[in-house]
């Protein structure tokens, strides 16, 4: 199991205590670390109402980039402002919005594929459904499903293993992307409201704190 570090230079790949959670080091860059949290700290949906949502106007990011935030106590100065882009989804087009400025945001399908394994699935469109208890390729198919499924499950505190959200938009403007239990990425997403979905947040940090 990876050593868990605080007060040092984060390492990629290793865990780092902050804030009172364990947090993932995805990438170091210009003395800041991109963190997110090993596992999922709460079950949320994405949006209080059915209705059209990007990520600048949702309320998890709202809770995040408040509430969240907040609840990190003093070691919260050491979060870098970040500008996220939001880019459309790629197999439909589906609006991300305009660029948002964050302390604290959900990975988008890019990054998550950059930093979780990218098999050009995306990019490909390789595209599968849920058919005859296994998953098969299909030009109709909302998920992506690659070698990379294992590295992208996340558990919970208990133990199970949850979904969690993505900020990237899905199918449709009331749908939002996630993760599935088993790792698989739901490109189609799913309801942004009523749809109870599991939160890894991920932030920038100073490395110099």
């Amino acid at each position: 199991m990876e050593s868990k570090k605080t007060g040092v230079t984060p390492a990629v790949g290793s865990i780092y205590q902050f804030g009172g959670f364990d947090w993932r080091v995805l990438d170091v860059q210009n003395n800041k670390a991109l963190l997110i949290t090993e596992k999922i700290i709460e079950q949320r949906a994405y949006h209080v109402e059915f209705t059209d949502i990007t990520w600048e106007n949702c309320t998890l990011r709202e809770y995040l980039n408040g509430e969240f935030y907040n609840s990190l106590g003093a070691e919260k100065s050491a979060i870098a402002e970040t500008r996220n882009e939001n880019p459309d989804n790629p197999w439909y087009g589906t609006a991300g919005g305009r660029a948002t400025t964050d302390k604290v945001f959900l990975l988008s399908l890019d990054e998550l594929v950059k930093y979780f394994g990218d098999s050009g699935a995306l990019r490909n469109k390789e595209r599968y459904e849920w058919k005859n208890s296994k998953y098969v390729l299909s030009p109709n198919g909302y998920y992506l499903h690659d070698q990379y499924d294992e590295a992208r499950k996340a558990h919970a505190a208990a133990g199970w293993t949850s979904c969690w959200w993505i900020r990237s938009p899905g199918g449709l403007s009331v749908d939002a992307v996630h993760v599935s239990h088993d790792g698989e990425i739901l490109v189609g997403g799913d309801a942004v409201a009523g749809w109870v979905v599991g939160v890894r947040p991920a932030l920038w940090l100073n490395s110099s704190r």
